[in-house]
């Protein structure tokens, strides 16, 4: 494993070797695919300069930079006109949100595909063992219903409190489970034990758990945009650092983690860049328009 300079590229498998010759021209555009949380911004919600100047001449060059993030929409809008996408595409909720960006609909965007899935298995089982959680699910409709006053900044929206019959109910885009009494480790172990089928999660930096449908990914939507833009597969690059980007980091032609991320990602990965409180994500973006 490497450390990313601004002008060094480094692969550890034959289908990501000699990555200085993906052409970066206009007429040979490359799919950036760009974690936010800890990649975008640290962990404090702030984007240096560096790294939004860089973000915005990679897409002043054209290039399709795409965010993938578990945030939902409304958290995921802000960081879009942040770095000045104005057409394109974004993924949302791990992959269970995609958007189409248009500045010339009202909106600046439309919805063009949500994986939903019906949490009511996840929900019981979690719920037997770790009792004591806290429950957010966010629904077909886009409002996020929670149990105990649940609310993340990820969310996008004011969470609404329900109790867990009705949350058992809904139809879900996007489950989050947060345990303040686990350990990370514990939180690890109890999800094991439950064995989770029929739905893809992942668990975040602390007793923090994201579930989506069933095989949705990050890396799920960005393969699906990928055709839809006509890229090829060894003109995808994806930045990420958390466990929800490691599929992601697979996918990407050329997948960069970040610095400071746990061993699991960094394995996933075929680079590694400086911390988030470094400027990574810059020092891989200006490598593009090199």
């Amino acid at each position: 494993m490497t450390t990313l300079t601004e002008t060094s590229v480094a692969g550890n498998d034959d289908r990501r070797d000699n990555n200085e010759n993906i052409p970066t021209s206009n007429g040979h555009k490359l799919m950036v695919a760009l974690d936010v949380d800890g990649t975008l911004v640290d962990h404090d919600g702030h984007m240096s300069v560096p790294v939004r100047e860089a973000a915005r001449d990679v897409v002043a060059a054209g290039h399709h930079v795409t965010i993938a993030t578990g945030r939902s929409l409304n958290a995921t809008l802000p960081i879009i006109e942040h770095i000045g996408i104005e057409n394109g595409y974004a993924v949302c909720s791990n992959g269970g949100v995609t958007l189409r960006l248009d500045s010339s609909l009202a909106d600046g965007y439309e919805i063009v595909h949500k994986a939903t899935f019906d949490p009511g298995p996840a929900l019981r089982a979690l719920r037997k063992r770790l009792p004591s959680a806290k429950y957010a699910l966010e629904d077909e409709d886009g409002n996020f219903l929670s149990t105990e006053r649940f609310q993340d900044a990820s969310f996008g929206v004011e969470a609404i409190g329900v109790d867990f019959q009705t949350m058992l109910a809904a139809t879900a885009v996007r489950v989050v489970v947060f345990s303040t009494e686990n350990t990370p480790e514990e939180f690890n172990n109890a999800i094991r034990h439950i064995g989770l089928a029929g739905v893809t999660y992942s668990v975040g930096w602390t007793a923090w758990l994201d579930i989506a449908a069933a095989g949705v990914t990050k890396a799920s939507a960005l393969e699906h945009l990928r055709g839809r833009l006509e890229v090829e597969a060894h003109r995808t690059i994806a930045v990420g650092d958390g466990r929800n980007d490691i599929e992601m980091l697979g996918w990407a032609f050329r997948g960069v983690a970040m610095g400071q991320a746990p061993e699991e990602v960094i394995a996933a990965a075929n680079e590694v860049t400086h911390s988030v409180y470094d400027d990574g994500a810059a020092h891989v973006l200006r490598s593009l328009l090199l």
